[in-house]
């Protein structure tokens, strides 16, 4: 089992299976569940992962006009901000829907609200464990009957985190419409479902080894997007 995943989805996925259940000891539900904890808890003990970084492609302030962009794509799109909702999907795509939805009171003087949809088990950005992604919670104050929706997520990859995000939207209501907004896309060649975003701050076209390691103030130390890839294995 390959595992690719930075210290904060360890964690959590680790407090939420490998604890919960007493270190998995045989208590998980499936055989997927099973050697999922395990290859986690692997990590956990066998130290930080090492990446070395190859490119740096944005900083704080690219970050912030990239995000500057969107919004105002998305006010345009949608004919103002009256009608919009903003869902971030948790972690880093919880405060770039935070930071949207301040640019287009900026810009319309009508602050958009923000939901949150948690999904586990499988990120796009930094994961590649897990057959099917499973969603752990939805906060979405107020009612999505009838709004533009604009799910917002940091990294598009193979689109599985945005299929499951869709399924729990569709349970809460039905939207007038649903659209995407990532931070980064990694191209069309990693999709494997016909999921494409209406807004994307920068397409980065990587390989399969490569990894978009996407640092927000809210959780890292510094603002920044950077390509890494885990080192050859020494012979």
């Amino acid at each position: 089992m390959t595992c690719q995943l930075d210290d904060e989805r360890i964690d959590s996925i680790f407090l939420s299976h490998c604890f919960q259940r007493g270190y998995c000891d045989c208590a998980a539900k499936s055989k997927t569940e099973h050697e999922t904890c395990h290859a986690y808890w692997f990590l956990l003990v066998s130290g930080e992962m090492e990446f070395i970084e190859k490119a740096r492609i944005m900083d704080g302030p690219r970050i912030n006009r990239a995000l500057a962009r969107l919004a105002s794509e998305i006010v345009e799109e949608n004919h103002g901000a009256g009608d919009l909702y903003l869902v971030g999907i948790r972690r880093r795509g919880v405060p770039l829907a935070e930071r949207m939805a301040d640019k287009i009171a900026d810009l319309e003087g009508d602050r958009p609200p923000v939901g949150v949809v948690d999904i586990t088990l499988y990120r796009d950005d930094l994961s590649t464990v897990g057959a099917k992604p499973i969603v752990n919670r939805t906060e979405l104050p107020g009612d999505i009957e009838s709004r533009n929706i604009v799910l917002i997520d940091d990294v598009l990859y193979t689109g599985r985190t945005i299929r499951a995000a869709l399924d729990q939207l569709i349970d809460f209501g039905r939207p007038r419409r649903v659209q995407l907004a990532v931070l980064i896309d990694r191209g069309k060649e990693h999709r494997e479902l016909p999921i494409q975003a209406d807004y994307i701050g920068k397409l980065v076209p990587t390989k399969k080894s490569e990894i978009i390691k996407v640092m927000l103030q809210d959780f890292d130390e510094e603002e920044a997007v950077v390509i890494v890839e885990r080192p050859p294995e020494a012979t």
